[in-house]
């Protein structure tokens, strides 16, 4: 399918779509938009950024507004979870463009932000609830959500609900749906945990998979920079100076370095504004920070990985990885941000000789081989690249085989060791031992050049 208009859907939609300048559906929402409008369960599996949100949303806008019956006060129609609170965000902010020109009612409700807006949009009822799992387990607690008015329920990011241990309160949301009723899981990994949930919620499901060649969208470039840890933050500096990069994101691993590396980017590279984004700031401070950098107020924006699924900003050039991440399914939510919807995208790893094992499970989950660029001021040497395969022993003999026995050059002469004396004045009453004497001299001798050479270096 080549056009919108070949898949059914209704005219404030079409118009909704036309609207946002979208011209052609992505794979994944010409394969499962179809399955979806039918009311069965599915499976949907698809890259980072191939449109998987605006695959559900458009069957589930169209089969509540020809189905329509008007909302209980705390009984959603249909129920949307997400892992994150700037994924639910997302979500709530394409349902309210598509939902233009129809009588449709939605909120978004999640953790770090304040009931009372939550429970006044809840009472007066809503078709769509978009939600963070502990959020909504929060609510049906408290009694503001009942969920026995569900029609359709939709897990978006499965794969990442399971990696944030959120398994459980899914499981616990589910026992509490009607019998009857529509369950959509998208994830952008088919793993046999991911396999093994969908075989428990999905009745008789259809199974859509985009095509694709790698795990990551083919129209973004990978790179990555081989440097020495020391001039690990000069090269990043080196990267971001030059003028290609428009609006660029850096992934670090702490929040402490977020904050540090944002105020030193800052302050060492000129014409660049930058903020930093992770899990110890305020929702709102969060939300601020994201649509500022949407805005264009600032070019570099650096994040941990709590935001790697949560930045939906068009135009992102560059996304960099200042530390690759611990697991390498991150790495593909982080290089996701950029090259979305069809666009280029460019994607540069800086990797520390000791980072190599991490860059190997990238290569492995990406399937394919990251190309090393060494055109930059900062490479590591060569020697420090290279990982030695093979290292002799102390004694630098050859090695043998398993079972091999040692040639007779290799074999030491017995020899008997010397008898040890004691001195029958140890442990005497005013005796020293010279042996003791002599230690001592040399720990206060060590000890003084240690003292010295640090005095040194401080001065």
């Amino acid at each position: 399918m080549t056009e919108f208009t070949e898949l059914n859907l209704v005219g404030p939609l079409l118009r909704a779509i036309e609207k946002q300048g979208f011209d052609a559906p992505t794979a994944i929402q010409s394969a499962a938009i179809p399955e979806l409008l039918e009311g069965g369960d599915l499976m949907g599996v698809a890259e980072t950024g191939g449109g998987k949100t605006a695959a559900f949303v458009l069957p589930l806008l169209q089969r509540l507004q020809h189905d329509r019956v008007r909302p209980k006060s705390g009984k959603p129609t249909a129920i949307i979870l997400a892992p994150t609170r700037e994924l639910a965000s997302q979500i709530g902010l394409c349902i309210r463009v598509f939902t233009r020109g129809m009588k449709l009612f939605h909120t978004v409700v999640y953790g770090g932000s304040p009931y009372g807006p939550q429970l006044q949009q809840l009472s007066r009822g809503v078709d769509v609830l978009v939600a963070t799992p502990g959020r909504l387990m929060d609510h049906m607690k408290r009694g503001t959500v009942q969920l026995d008015m569900v029609q359709t329920l939709i897990l978006d990011e499965a794969d990442r609900m399971l990696d944030m241990g959120f398994i459980d309160d899914v499981n616990l949301i589910v026992d509490k749906l009607p019998e009857e009723h529509q369950t959509v899981m998208f994830s952008a990994t088919m793993s046999p945990a991911i396999k093994k949930l969908s075989q428990k919620l999905l009745k008789e499901p259809k199974y859509v998979e985009a095509k694709r060649r790698t795990a990551v969208a083919s129209t973004i470039d990978h790179s990555v920079h081989m440097v020495r840890q020391p001039d690990k933050k000069d090269l990043l500096m080196h990267l971001l100076a030059k003028g290609d990069k428009e609006r660029v994101l850096v992934f670090v691993r702490t929040k402490a370095t977020a904050d540090i590396l944002a105020k030193e980017i800052e302050s060492e590279v000129e014409d660049i504004k930058t903020a930093a984004i992770h899990g110890d700031l305020h929702q709102r401070a969060r939300e601020r920070t994201l649509r500022s950098f949407k805005n264009g107020k600032f070019s570099v924006l650096v994040a941990t990985d709590v935001a790697a699924r949560g930045i939906d900003v068009n135009g992102i050039t560059h996304v960099i990885n200042y530390d690759l991440p611990m697991e390498p399914e991150n790495y593909i939510h982080r290089v996701g941000r950029t090259g979305r919807a069809g666009a280029t995208g460019i994607a540069i790893s800086i990797c520390e000789p000791r980072e190599r094992n991490l860059l190997r499970n990238v290569e492995q989950i990406i399937k394919q081989k990251v190309r090393v660029d060494d055109d930059h001021p900062f490479p590591a040497p060569a020697s420090v690249q290279e990982k030695k395969k093979h290292r002799p022993g102390r004694s630098g003999r050859p090695s043998r085989k398993p079972g091999e026995k040692k040639t007779s050059a290799e074999v030491k002469p017995f020899r008997k060791h010397p008898k040890k004396t004691v001195s029958k004045n140890k442990g005497k009453p005013g005796f020293k031992s010279g042996k003791s004497e002599n230690k001592n001299a040399n720990t206060n001798s060590k000890y003084s050049n240690a003292k010295r050479q640090k005095f040194k270096r401080a001065g």
